[in-house]
């Protein structure tokens, strides 16, 4: 397969079924938040709970794009994915799976509600960092997409405090705006084995519903992106960019970019950014060459992909002094036709093949139906003093 040695291919097969491993731990691990409030309430019983939990997770995956796969993938460098070495590659990823499954199951094992993409975040930046501190490594602190780790960090630091702030207010909310009889009945715990009356129990079916969904479009990416780690890292010549995309697509894209490139002037400019501007005009110049014909491109998936990235990156950065000269249509433009994942440009370098988005979506959605009763003893009943009322559940 792929003209690949024995050994090669084993160590390929071990690396996805490996990924794979980690989306069926993700399953019963952080689903289990979204089962717990429907099966503590007796609005479903465990197993429709975790069944229909699986089935909600495995169309997220699969209707969710692979845009948030692709902030995992651009947290390392194209020039440490790359690795001419396939040993050091599969070495990289078997390391911050590995990282991440023994985490994973050692929370699960103890009850404890851990998130997996914190985990998964944090090994894939120590992976970068290990990379950075091997003896002889010139990359330096370059071994991590800094910029990229930011942004990720921001939203896993943040998610917490949204979501306790929102939680207060949604309860307080509900105290204020229903009258005492509403209240008595969603602010009470459930009557043993009895089901909620049937509006609490359309909301909380409805709540876990979207919450087991949106796991999917998030959490199950992150399966995407590793795959997509692993097989940049050791088939770059056949997955460094979407083989199947017609360059010819992008042509009018990039003489846009072109042209607005060019009204940026010097003089607006920074001396750093002076020698970025120069740097991306040439990045544009080369992809414009590679994507004349299918001939140019042939066998230059890696400088596509990398052209692609370090356009963005640096347009990234230009677009960040408000004082360039270009207009307020045209920041835009750049930003949908460069930066965006998933749009412009970017078209070519984030995409996923639909088998491995199957291999997740199943992994997840299997998961979630096996091994889930640990986390949700701790949410239903270890973390509060009192049992989970139909409220706290919604």
């Amino acid at each position: 397969m792929f003209g690949l040695e024995t050994d090669i291919f084993i160590l390929l097969c071990i690396a996805l079924l490996a990924a794979c491993a980690f989306e069926f731990i993700n399953g019963f691990h952080d689903t289990a938040n979204a089962v717990a409030t429907v099966i503590y309430t007796n609005s479903l019983k465990p197993t429709q709970a975790v069944i229909w939990s699986g089935v909600m997770n495995f169309l997220g995956v699969i209707t969710g794009g692979v845009g948030v796969g692709m902030s995992i993938v651009n947290l390392l460098p194209v020039e440490l994915l790359i690795d001419q070495n396939v040993y050091h590659a599969i070495a990289m990823v078997m390391a911050l799976l590995l990282s991440a499954i023994i985490w994973n199951l050692g929370t699960w094992y103890f009850g404890i509600p851990s998130s997996s993409s914190h985990t998964l975040i944090g090994a894939i930046i120590g992976v970068g960092l290990g990379f950075a501190l091997l003896p002889g490594n010139e990359a330096g602190i370059a071994a991590i997409n800094w910029d990229k780790a930011k942004s990720v960090f921001s939203g896993l630091l943040l998610a917490p405090v949204i979501g306790f702030t929102l939680a207060i207010g949604l309860m307080l909310l509900l105290k204020k705006l229903l009258n005492d009889k509403a209240k008595q009945e969603i602010f009470s715990e459930p009557n043993g084995k009895s089901a909620p009356p049937f509006w609490i129990r359309s909301i909380l079916i409805i709540t876990c519903t979207l919450v087991s969904f949106f796991h999917g479009r998030n959490d199950g990416q992150k399966g995407i992106g590793l795959i997509m780690l692993i097989l940049i890292g050791v088939l770059p010549t056949f997955f460094a960019v979407n083989s199947d995309f017609d360059l010819k697509a992008i042509q009018p894209d990039i003489k846009k970019i072109n042209q607005i490139v060019d009204k940026i002037e010097v003089n607006s400019l920074s001396v750093d950014e002076q020698a970025i501007l120069v740097s991306l005009k040439s990045e544009i110049n080369e992809l414009e060459t590679l994507t004349k014909t299918p001939e140019a491109a042939e066998g230059k998936g890696l400088d596509l992909r990398r052209d692609i990235l370090l356009i963005s990156s640096q347009t990234k950065n230009l677009l960040d002094n408000k004082q360039l000269s270009i207009s307020a249509t045209e920041r835009n433009t750049l930003r949908e036709l460069v930066v965006k994942e998933e749009q412009g440009i970017r078209r070519v370098t984030d995409y996923a093949p639909f088998w491995a988005i199957l291999m997740v979506s199943l992994s997840l959605g299997l998961g979630t139906m096996i091994g889930w009763k640990r986390i949700v003893i701790t949410v239903g009943e270890k973390i509060g003093k009192t049992h989970l009322t139909y409220a706290q559940g919604a």
